[in-house]
């Protein structure tokens, strides 16, 4: 077909004949068909993607929030897979309290727990040396199995946030930092 068309057109033939317009445009439908199908699938795909994203943000942050509070802690107390606590600095005016201190006031000391079990993190704030009470407050949910902590040292501290495929296969996420706490060495 296109060497009859360049054909015509080096013979100064001009325009097509309707068996060529057809064929043509046929095959720009097909064409068209073709890309339309590609668009609609990256459309539908769009929304799980940016959920996706949307989660892997949520447990980036809540694993930079339980890493931050572990490098100005002093000592480890509860040491298990599904839960830390230890003593650190904080920024409230009272352990257990939302209020904070003012910028220019020197942060407390209290005892916080994080508890990751049942597809969720809570963190617990209570009175240095307290392993059990205080309000929970939930940091990230939708967690999967396999969220731990782990324990490398006396002053090191791994946290593994895993986050399960939305349809329940097994390609889920898994991010994971730890921290050494600084202040260790000035517990005593």
């Amino acid at each position: 077909m296109w060497a009859a068309i360049r054909r015509r057109l080096r013979d100064d033939e001009a325009g097509l004949t309707l068996i060529e317009l057809l064929v043509a445009a046929a095959m720009g439908v097909v064409l068209m068909a073709g890309v339309v199908t590609v668009m609609m699938g990256a459309l539908r795909a769009q929304p799980k993607l940016s959920e996706g994203a949307a989660n892997v943000q949520t447990v980036r942050f809540a694993l930079e929030r339980i890493t931050r509070e572990l490098r100005n802690g002093f000592t480890v107390g509860d040491a298990k897979p599904t839960t830390v606590s230890f003593e650190t600095y904080v920024r409230h005016s009272a352990c257990g309290s939302n209020t904070l201190r003012a910028a220019t006031q020197p942060s407390i000391r209290c005892q916080v727990r994080y508890t990751c079990e049942s597809g969720r993190c809570v963190r617990i704030e209570t009175a240095p040396g307290v392993l059990s009470g205080g309000t929970p407050v939930t940091v990230v949910k939708g967690l999967g199995t396999g969220t731990e902590f782990s324990y490398p040292s006396a002053t090191y501290v791994k946290v593994t946030l895993v986050i399960p495929s939305r349809g329940g296969g097994s390609d889920s996420t898994t991010i994971s930092d730890g921290a050494s706490l600084r202040n260790a060495t000035l517990a005593n």
